[in-house]
């Protein structure tokens, strides 16, 4: 009886050690579709470089739902391509071009080409091949030629992103049939023509920017289809006209609104004001002109304001904010004669860019509450008096400072310039003494049209950076006597 339970004991064993066996042998040889590994491998083929060996991974014969890159979701089935360098990292970059064997993964649903740099030719036509595409992020390329005029026919995509190529012609009208959209990101490219009226289809979109083009014409007035636009940019084109009023309805969720480096005119709308929610408002270098509305004084949650380089006037409204990272009021028609007390008392400024702006102070009484994390400061064509000193001794990251056409009076050898430092514009001032030996490991230097006196260091700036002072001498300045 006993061997008889033994014997059942290990037939049981047995059954589950060929059963556990079966099992891994059958995982072993659920490797990728043969097709996938097929289009794959045709892709690799057309890579001419690959630095970083970003595609070491692919070899043939191995499961390719394990390559770098590769997700597979479906079995053996391969849904999604994944390359992506890093913006810093030169090296992670890809040579070549996009096969259009690609066509082999019919499952893929999301396809992410981002920071490859050198990854050129035409838009890849094999995308309209796949019928479960959802998501195209193509950014930072070498991708040219026009975007198809039948890109419509993707009608599944929720997100679509050319960004950062080299794109041209206009942007096609069948982008219009895009409405399941929450993202369209066709900026840093080579795009003409006028915004089609058709964008105002994609009424589920969440962000839409086509910065960085030559887009013409004005802003069409379309904006009330977007109830839940947190991301509006359009800036560094060609438009012109006025801000729409429509863009009123993007109010309860608008964060992010950029329109600057266009030839936008007319005065800045009052309903800007009640834009709650933004973060960033970038006006900037266009010919805007009259008062800054009061109503900016709601804007209690803005951190990023650039308006400079318009034509704007006095009074600059008193904001309430509870902190500034980055202030841009330069070279307009503003005379401040101090630097806003909201912008002194932020506790979060990055960058202060007040050039231009009719200020009159002595830097040495200026106590912001927090001059830390600092990283540029634009003084410059004011009518600032005194000395930096106890500014930059007080910052631990500041790159760039400037300062040119005021009245500063100090020995310039005795400043402290912060080991982060790297630009410094201190022209047309009344600065004296010498020039010290720390200003040759910055990247540019102005220090032209002062009293300075004596030999200058060894440095690799021009000439012009020392010129109109009283007595310098030295390499590139002619040799002292």
């Amino acid at each position: 009886m006993q061997s008889l339970f033994f014997s059942h004991l290990l037939c049981a064993f047995l059954l589950l050690f060929t059963l556990l066996n079966l099992r891994y042998l059958t995982a072993e040889a659920a490797k990728c579709h043969p097709d996938d590994e097929a289009g794959l491998l045709a892709f690799k083929s057309g890579i001419t470089a690959d630095p970083s060996g970003m595609l070491q991974s692919w070899k043939p014969g191995t499961d390719c739902c394990s390559w770098n890159g590769i997700t597979c979701l479906q079995g053996t089935r391969v849904t999604a391509l994944d390359l992506s360098g890093q913006p810093q990292n030169s090296t992670q970059v890809l040579s070549g071009t996009i096969s259009p064997s690609l066509s082999k993964l019919q499952f893929l649903d999301g396809v992410y080409f981002l920071n490859l740099r050198k990854l050129s030719g035409p838009f890849p036509n094999f995308l309209f091949s796949l019928p479960r595409l959802i998501f195209i992020y193509i950014e930072n390329n070498r991708l040219s030629g026009p975007i198809p005029e039948n890109v419509g026919s993707l009608a599944k995509l929720q997100a679509f992103s050319l960004q950062g190529n080299r794109f041209s012609g206009h942007i096609p009208t069948s982008i219009s049939q895009l409405t399941q959209l929450s993202q369209l990101r066709l900026g840093g490219n080579l795009l003409t023509g006028t915004i089609p009226l058709g964008i105002q289809n994609l009424k589920n979109l969440t962000s839409l920017t086509l910065d960085g083009n030559q887009l013409t014409g004005t802003i069409p007035d379309i904006f009330a289809s977007f109830p839940t636009l947190y991301n509006l940019n359009l800036a560094n084109n060609k438009l012109t006209g006025n801000i729409p009023t429509s863009i009123l309805s993007l109010a309860p969720n608008l964060r992010y609104l950029e329109l600057g480096h266009n030839s936008l005119s007319g005065q800045i709308p009052d309903f800007l004001g009640k834009f709650r929610a933004l973060d960033t408002l970038d006006l900037s270098w266009n010919q805007f002109s009259g008062l800054v509305p009061k109503t900016f004084s709601n804007l209690t949650k803005i951190f990023n304001l650039d308006l400079c380089h318009n034509y704007l006037v006095d009074p600059f409204p008193a904001m309430q904010v509870k902190g500034i990272e980055s202030l841009d009021l330069s070279h307009n028609q503003f005379h401040l004669v101090n630097i806003p007390a909201w912008v002194t008392s932020s506790p979060i400024i990055y960058s202060l860019k007040l050039a231009k702006c009719g200020i009159n102070l002595k830097l040495d009484d200026w106590n912001p509450a927090q001059t830390y994390f600092y990283d540029y400061i634009d003084l410059s064509e004011n009518q600032i008096t005194g000395s930096p000193f106890k500014l930059l001794n007080r910052t631990e990251y500041l790159k760039g400072f400037y300062a040119s056409g005021n009245k500063l009076n100090f020995k310039l050898e005795t400043l402290k310039l912060p080991k982060t430092l790297k630009d410094l514009d201190l022209s047309r001032n009344l600065i004296s003494g010498k020039v010290p030996n720390a200003v040759a490991g910055l990247q540019k230097l102005n220090v032209s049209h002062n009293h300075l006196c004596g030999q200058l260091p060894k440095t690799r700036f021009p000439a012009s950076a020392f010129s109109g002072n009283d007595c310098l001498c030295g390499s590139p300045l002619p040799a002292c006597k």
